[in-house]
């Protein structure tokens, strides 16, 4: 509808608080967009983390066996910069003082032995020999393996888990483990000696009559940040495509002839 003499009335002005509520959208949806870019990059930087550590822990693993930490070197070991390192180690088995752990492994349920070696100097190293059977856990069904005198062994360093595992809590009073929890097995089993912060889980070594089975340790690391990173920038393209569209939307509603007047209500 025109007036008198035919101009076109005047297009009113947006209300102040509908310019405030899309000022505050406007806002809203580009602090998400640049959250989006912010955790993609997280995910870049966390691939190129992960994919330094996967490549040093293949090169521990093809590397030769190197002396198992000592005392002086406890404080020093790290997650990052020695677990699965080869390592090997000399000493006497402490086979009346060993821990099971239940385990999981390609051979189905049963359980780890952790068995205290007792090194030349006095210090004790638990290790891990490997799997037993449920059915076998009881050391007189495998006496043979119970290896007496001076023994080598070679492996892999390995962290504590403390804790326990999947909504089960290690019960050292009731010798229930379900992670190898090195400082609670220690406290609980080995009191008053001094025990190394890490364990060794055995090499493939056959033992007398076959068990425990050594060797079992699975090494693989979930590296799924490319895909992750890819999922944040995409979206991120997505919203900033659809506010490209909407912009250009209102523009274009804006620039039409017949377009309607915002009304101040």
């Amino acid at each position: 509808m025109t007036h008198a003499g035919g101009a076109e009335p005047p297009r009113t002005r947006s209300h102040p608080r509908r310019r405030g509520l899309r000022a505050a959208l406007g806002i809203a949806l580009l602090g998400v967009f640049v959250s989006l870019l912010a955790l993609g990059t997280w995910q870049v930087q966390r691939l190129g983390w992960k994919t330094d550590l996967i490549a040093r822990v293949d090169a521990r693993l093809a590397a030769e066996p190197v002396e198992a930490p000592g005392p002086a070197e406890w404080a020093a070991i790290t997650r990052e910069a020695d677990e699965y390192r080869r390592v090997a180690l000399s000493g006497s088995f402490l086979h009346d003082r060993e821990t099971l752990v239940q385990a999981l492994t390609e051979r189905g349920a049963g359980f780890w032995v952790l068995t205290p070696l007792r090194r030349p100097d006095g210090t004790l190293v638990l290790v891990n020999r490997g799997y037993v059977p449920a059915d076998r856990r009881d050391p007189a069904s495998r006496a043979q393996g119970q290896i007496a005198g001076e023994a080598t062994v070679s492996g892999l360093l390995r962290l504590s888990e403390p804790g326990g595992g999947f909504l089960r809590s290690n019960d050292p009073a009731g010798d229930r483990w379900f992670s190898r929890d090195i400082s609670a097995i220690a406290a609980a089993k080995l009191p008053g000696e001094r025990v190394a912060p890490y364990f060794v889980d055995a090499d493939a070594a056959p033992n007398p009559g076959g068990l425990p089975v050594g060797g079992l340790t699975v090494v693989s690391f979930r590296n799924h940040h490319l895909v992750y990173a890819l999922t944040w920038y995409g979206l991120a393209l997505l919203l900033a495509g659809a506010m490209v569209w909407i912009l250009r939307e209102k523009r274009r509603r804006a620039g039409r002839p017949d377009a309607a007047p915002e009304s101040e209500g």
